[in-house]
């Protein structure tokens, strides 16, 4: 019987016998699944649930204006306010949204998103319970309450929602990443490789999930396959510390100090005082100001 077969009694049985946090051995020893090779969580997924893309503000403001009793012109506006980090504008327009339709499903899972990225989780919640409730279909919903229920350790909960979420949305990336933290931070390593592997098939240009992947194939010691994976990563997103540091130490297993040390240095660019590059340059005797092949 395979995790993804477990009922949920036995599943509640089998995550609560295990920490939802396990610890990072990032120097020497063997990787936890749940964390970086810098201590840190792994990264989250990206926030994309706003059902806008950043457009021209301004042009949002005058639809605003022109239609100041139109719940969607603020959902809207909210959204692009939420891209661009301005979360009380955000909240605000979606404040005012739900003001003009109470029963405006997508302008609660904005605010949610608001209330989860500034840490109220319990405002979070009940925004996306309320969302759930006037429309039980909503995948995004379930995607965003899950990632609640995760950040909580509430790990039943976020398991079922995002199964839930998949179960509606396939195509949904960032739920099959969020449901493989969950298995990689229960060191259900296969399991977060397989969602890991699906959500990089699903999207494009995006370093999380082959981040994630890395740090389980590491974890099961499979350094050929992480090291690849973070190749990819670090040519996704290049002003990624966690890749480049998480690419040193794959590179370093691999016994390829000259990779590593280029990575190491890398990170060290980016942050010259991150202390898990800082210790991996010692360690395969990088040397400040020297030149390094990284590929």
């Amino acid at each position: 019987m395979t995790q993804r077969d477990l009922g949920p009694n036995r599943l509640r049985s089998r995550f609560a016998s295990i920490a939802l946090i396990c610890a990072a051995a990032a120097l020497g020893g063997s990787l936890a699944g749940c964390q970086t090779v810098t201590g840190s969580p792994t990264t989250e997924a990206q926030d994309n649930e706003f059902a806008a893309s950043p457009t021209n503000l301004a042009s949002l403001s005058s639809v605003v204006q022109r239609n100041p009793n139109d719940p969607q012109a603020y959902n809207m506006r909210g959204s692009v306010y939420g891209q661009s980090g301005r979360s009380q504008d955000a909240l605000a327009d979606f404040n005012k949204a739900i003001q003009l339709d109470p029963n405006y499903a997508q302008a609660y899972a904005n605010r949610g998103l608001i209330y989860r990225q500034t840490g109220k989780f319990d405002l979070a919640l009940a925004d996306y319970n309320k969302a759930l409730q006037l429309d039980p279909n909503y995948a995004v919903a379930y995607l965003g309450r899950g990632i609640v229920h995760r950040q909580r350790k509430q790990t039943l909960d976020a398991f079922n929602d995002f199964n839930k979420a998949i179960s509606i949305r396939p195509d949904s990336a960032q739920a099959y990443y969020n449901r493989g933290l969950l298995y990689q931070s229960q060191r259900q390593h296969q399991f977060a490789i397989d969602d890991f592997s699906t959500a990089i098939g699903l999207t494009q240009n995006d370093a999380g999930p082959f981040v994630a992947r890395g740090l389980s194939y590491m974890a099961i010691n499979d350094f050929k396959s992480a090291a690849s994976d973070l190749d990819d990563a670090v040519s996704q997103d290049a002003q990624n510390i966690q890749a480049w540091t998480s690419r040193g130490l794959a590179y370093e297993r691999l016994g390829d100090k000259e990779k590593a040390a280029g990575s190491y240095a890398k990170a060290l660019n980016i942050n010259k005082d991150h202390e898990a590059a800082k210790q991996g340059f010692a360690r395969v005797e990088g040397k400040l100001g020297q030149t390094y092949q990284t590929f």
